[in-house]
């Protein structure tokens, strides 16, 4: 008899997701997805409030990546008031804000990496859940525990430092930033915040050699899995800078198929509705965006680490270009579409991020004291750049009255969805064809190859709640024969 198998809740991802699985009557896998099954509607509140709240109020889209929606929606808002559209403001005020940014993304990575993905690696992803968590963590691998707590201290402290806050800070105003960095905090950052050598710019660099080093040990020894688990061909799309550079916080719309061929070609990114267009399925909260030319069934695409190493020409750090150099030399200069290579990818990101934070610190602009342009004011604005997870666009209209009229948000981990339908999939098929009941290991490997695109659901759509995931399992009449369910 033919079966569904629905997971619910995925765990050690942020928001709240579901899975179901379908088998035939012969007990092969015919389909699967991932249900975002919650809603909030953050582009219809922010309608009708004045446009220069929204750098704040759109951090209320997430606690994890608060940073990446508040500086998108301060870019959107930089072309509201004639400060250009991401390269118009002074070099302070830019600067401040790159600098708060790459100390997200660093923070994000480690999170994601050492607390929500390691203890698949280090203890194996059918291993007692008693075990594979953070907790096991700590107790097995202490020192890498204690660096990892210390790297996401670092990056939020420089939050804190040019946002105000580590959590929902309001550092970015329309057309610039609100402080500059005092002498104080960077020579914390540079020699150890409160005197601390293991809390200074170098070791974070030197840490994140470290856990690159720790990945590519592991890939030595587990290369069938990190190479072929849900892995498949796919388009990838990211910004870059027009040299062709990565670049985190402004850039060109580009986007490349499996072979590495330009699909979209460094597109402005005022110009993002001529590249995208939204899918809506009614299975799901969370749409589908693909490349509009190539249409919804050939034009899907990753986002995120593993598509901005793919789509990048360089990366514009020595420590991390090298790494990237041994990243692209794997798939002989091809695109990599093996979905747990996104972890070599993030930690890549982290060196670079790393490094970026050094070499911004050292810099005397961000001690400047010109910090707002302001000109001719429009009534639309788009921002866009990469967060943690990837591809973030903004986009706001404004009224005379200085009132929000339209916002369109396309963040992430919506960019990730189909993907993320394939991996589940793709994990589903290798786990649970010809099974007739869904056990532990079955479950975590569905939700390793979500966990490998570190999304961020709620994020995805603006849903409220935590991040537990149901797995059911349906026969061919949609009969229910089995569900699962974590964290609820």
């Amino acid at each position: 008899m033919a079966q569904k198998i629905t997971i619910e809740p995925v765990t050690r991802v942020e928001g709240h997701g579901k899975v179901t699985i379908h088998l035939d009557d012969n007990h092969q896998v015919t389909e699967s997805r991932l249900h975002i099954v919650e809603f909030r509607g953050f582009e219809r509140f922010v309608c009708g409030r004045p446009f220069w709240e929204a750098p704040v109020l759109v951090q209320r889209l997430c606690g994890i990546c608060p940073v990446s929606h508040h500086l998108a929606a301060a870019k959107a808002m930089d072309m509201l008031v004639g400060a250009g559209d991401g390269n118009g403001l002074t070099p302070v005020a830019e600067k401040m804000r790159r600098l708060m940014h790459y100390g997200q993304i660093f923070q994000s990575h480690v999170l994601h990496f050492f607390h929500l993905a390691s203890p698949d690696l280090l203890f194996g992803i059918d291993a007692d859940p008693a075990q594979r968590n953070v907790i096991g963590v700590i107790m097995e691998h202490t020192e890498l525990a204690k660096q990892a707590v210390l790297m996401r201290k670092y990056g939020q402290e420089i939050i804190a430092a040019t946002a105000g806050k580590k959590i929902h800070g309001t550092g970015a105003v329309p057309g610039g930033i609100n402080k500059n960095l005092s002498l104080e905090d960077r020579d914390a950052f540079l020699n150890g915040i409160n005197g601390n050598p293991d809390l200074s710019a170098d070791k974070m660099i030197k840490w994140a050699e470290a856990a690159i080093a720790l990945l590519l040990d592991y890939h030595s020894s587990h290369t069938e899995f990190l190479d072929g688990f849900a892995a498949f061909p796919s388009n990838h799309l990211s910004l870059v800078r027009p040299d062709g550079a990565l670049d985190l916080y402004h850039g060109v719309i580009r986007a490349v198929d499996p072979e590495g061929k330009r699909i979209v070609n460094d597109v402005d990114s005022r110009d993002y509705l001529e590249v995208v267009e939204e899918e809506v399925r009614s299975w799901s909260y969370m749409k589908f965006p693909y490349i509009k030319e190539l249409g919804p069934k050939k034009g899907w695409y990753r986002v995120g680490p593993l598509a901005r190493l793919n789509v990048c020409d360089f990366i514009p750090s020595p420590k991390a270009q090298a790494a990237f150099e041994q990243f692209r030399a794997y798939t002989k200069g091809k695109p990599n579409s093996m979905s747990m290579h996104y972890h070599w990818a993030r930690l890549i990101e982290t060196l670079h991020a790393a490094e970026v934070m050094k070499e911004l610190l050292l810099d005397p602009d961000l001690q400047g004291t010109d910090l707002v342009t302001k000109g001719e004011r429009c009534g639309e604005g788009i921002g866009l750049l990469e967060a943690p997870r990837g591809t973030l666009f903004h986009h706001y209209q404004v009224n005379e009255q200085d009132l929000i009229t339209m916002c369109n948000l396309i963040v992430s981990t919506t960019n990730n969805n189909e993907p993320m339908n394939r991996a589940v999939n793709a994990a589903a098929v290798a786990q649970m064809t010809g099974k007739a009941e869904i056990t532990e290991p079955m479950m975590n490997a569905v939700e390793v190859a979500i966990r490998a695109y570190d999304p961020c659901l709620s994020c995805a759509t603006h849903a409220m709640g935590q991040m537990p995931l149901e797995v059911t399992l349906y026969d061919a009449a949609g009969a229910v024969l089995d569900q699962q369910r974590k964290g609820m």
